[in-house]
């Protein structure tokens, strides 16, 4: 009844994407100080578990039941009411469950990324509520409205794999926790692992493949398009960044390098099944100048993004969602549309209009999410726990 090969290929594009949490919590853990990394990572791995449970009961039905054209779905299939081993996606080629594992893997990582942005600053528990509000009011609500056939689908609006709905509401996200948490007490100066964060970096990497090129949902031209300009990307940014970084301070940086990788997988996401190589290697490029100008902008404003979640996704995917609407061509893929330099002006403006709409959303929600939060149980860790959240907050210690 399916087409095993596609449906072989799913399973492994959602095991990619799966493995990019645990990445993450690598990348994140080698980035932090040495009393604080079970704390950062912990915050990654915890949402593999709640929101594995969360999807069950209602993400998956609030994502992609009903609500045509709206901002949210309903709960026609909460708890998979209605869905069987048998029952087929969209045309058939492979089995719904693939597709909601697919889906919930992305449901995962998002608001995992956003926990580098608060590193040290803010307690488990609050942590947990955190995750379960953000994830109803905020990252629900984009998946329906681009992927599950809302708002911003019925209004043309492209994102291939998750530039609006995953790494730029992740990172207004991330900016909004920062200012309301404010600054650390006490800062992690150096990573203390750069090998850790090196791991995370190439987890990252290998699991984006899943990430870009399982989107296209099937094994076809674009399948291997998006592959490809995923890799592009995320080397003209590594290599971009790096050339900044070395100009600028005469020594050729490996977290700079690995950093910049991570914006240029970031920016191509929303892009990569809809333009060319050439163009993927643009944005890759403008990633690595833009993204790191605002990793420095961050800094000038003294802005406590401890992980430059902000700099790198919520930039990154805004930029992808834009450039999508510069370079995309229907010549490359017929299901996208034609970006400013092939005469979708009206396309370029609905990309720069929703990258406008979905960051005031994701900071307005967030900021009122954590203050409503605060009022129930505090937020911020104390000036004591901030300098060993490992053990003050969990009684382990990653290094004895």
């Amino acid at each position: 009844m399916f087409d095993t090969g596609n449906t072989g290929f799913m399973l492994v594009a959602t095991s990619l994407v799966m493995l990019m949490t645990p990445g993450l919590a690598f990348f994140y853990g080698g980035l932090v100080g040495r009393r604080n990394v079970l704390s950062i990572m912990i915050q990654s791995f915890v949402s593999m578990g709640i929101t594995t449970v969360l999807w069950f009961a209602v993400g998956y039905s609030l994502c992609f039941s009903g609500g045509e054209g709206g901002i949210i779905g309903d709960f026609h299939m909460a708890f998979f009411n209605g869905l069987e081993p048998t029952t087929p996606f969209g045309s058939g080629h492979i089995p719904i469950y693939v597709f909601i594992a697919y889906q919930m893997m992305f449901a995962i990582i998002t608001p995992a990324l956003i926990t580098g942005a608060f590193s040290n600053r803010v307690r488990f528990q609050a942590y947990l509520i955190f995750l379960v509000a953000w994830l109803l009011l905020v990252y629900f609500p984009f998946v329906h409205m681009v992927w599950g056939g809302g708002l911003l689908a019925k209004l043309g609006i492209l994102d291939f794999a998750g530039g609006i709905v995953v790494h730029n509401i992740a990172g207004m996200a991330a900016l909004a926790s920062v200012l309301f948490v404010g600054r650390r007490r006490v800062e992690d100066t150096k990573p203390h692992s750069i090998p850790l964060v090196a791991l995370g970096t190439g987890l990252l990497w290998f699991g984006w493949y899943g990430f870009n090129a399982g989107s296209q949902l099937q094994v076809d031209q674009i399948t291997s398009l998006a592959f490809l300009n995923t890799d592009i990307a995320a080397s003209f940014a590594a290599v971009t960044w790096l050339v900044i970084e070395w100009s600028r301070s005469r020594k050729p940086r490996f977290v700079g390098l690995l950093t910049g990788a991570v914006a240029g997988l970031a920016t191509i996401t929303p892009a990569a099944g809809f333009v060319s190589t050439g163009s993927a290697a643009l944005i890759g490029i403008a990633a690595g100048v833009v993204c790191y100008l605002a990793v420095e902008l961050k800094n000038r404003l003294r802005w406590d993004d401890a992980l430059d979640v902000w700099g790198v996704h919520g930039v990154g995917g805004a930029l992808g969602i834009i450039l999508l609407g510069v370079f995309g061509s229907t010549a490359i893929n017929a299901a996208g549309s034609n970006g400013l330099l092939h005469g979708g002006g009206k396309f370029f403006t609905g990309q720069v209009l929703a990258v406008v709409g979905s960051s005031i959303y994701a900071f307005v929600f967030t900021y009122v999410m954590l203050w409503v939060i605060n009022k129930a149980t505090p937020v911020k860790t104390s000036e004591i726990e901030e300098g060993t959240l490992d053990e003050s907050l969990h009684g382990e210690r990653a290094y004895e």
